[in-house]
């Protein structure tokens, strides 16, 4: 018996074109449900946003009964009125007897950043660091009581409380830091420095105190031929903090 012949063979799938349908069925059908659902979205009308004073949230609970609100600050209690205003008021009287210095880095009671700068040393980094710092103005006074007693005082005044509390910890440091603290000034310090001469000269002696009240930094330095009590730059310092405060 002759053998049965073999069944032709089955040809073979192509499963590359098939699974490219299937890739690009399932793409149509995912673009074509997020159409709808734009659609959808796009035809329902707008959720309307909750009120921003929603109940609960104000401050106080109940109203204030009439009368009740503080008063506003008058213009002695609010130190931000005072120092917009002429800044050269705020500055400690000169004592009785006292006359005024002719100083090359003041002018009708006011400075600037480079008359300021010119009077420290490194006067370049001193002024560039003053621009950076956003000064607003400079007021000043000069004094001499007689036998070479001098008195220097600058109120340097920023456009914001960062930036006179930057300057006021830069001046404690170029003062050596510690110092002594200035009762009622939180971060003001007063210093007596040991006497400094040169070139055979008779000895100078120098006091200084540094403080800063909001915007404003008082920087107040007593210079002499004669030792300076710290009595005397703590009681200048205290005068001027009290018209600042």
């Amino acid at each position: 018996m002759d053998p049965a012949p073999a069944s032709p063979a089955r040809p073979r799938r192509r499963r590359g074109r098939t699974a490219l349908l299937i890739a690009a069925a399932a793409v149509l059908g995912v673009s074509g449900g997020t159409a709808v659902g734009y659609r959808i979205q796009a035809d329902r009308p707008p959720t309307p946003l909750p009120p921003l004073n929603q109940p609960g949230l104000a401050y106080p609970a109940a109203p204030l009964p009439k009368g009740g609100a503080p008063a506003p600050l008058s213009a002695a209690e609010d130190r931000r009125v005072r120092t917009d205003g002429d800044l050269r008021e705020l500055l400690v009287p000169k004592p009785r007897g006292a006359r005024d210095l002719d100083v090359r880095w003041l002018h009708d009671g006011w400075s600037d950043p480079a008359s300021h700068a010119r009077g420290s040393y490194g006067s370049a980094a001193v002024f560039e660091e003053l621009v950076q710092q956003e000064l607003r103005r400079i007021a000043g006074a000069a004094w001499d009581r007689g036998g070479g007693k001098e008195t220097h005082i600058e109120l340097l005044q920023f456009r914001s409380g960062g930036a006179a509390m930057n300057k006021a910890e830069g001046l404690r440091e170029e003062s050596g830091g510690d110092g002594t603290p200035l009762d009622g000034s939180g971060n003001g310090r007063y210093y007596v420095f040991p006497p400094y001469a040169g070139d055979g000269a008779e000895p100078r002696y120098r006091a200084r105190a540094v403080f800063q009240r909001g915007d404003v930094v008082a920087d107040i330095n007593i210079y002499a031929g004669e030792r300076i009590g710290a009595a005397e730059i703590r009681s200048l310092a205290g005068r001027q903090l009290e018209r600042l405060s």
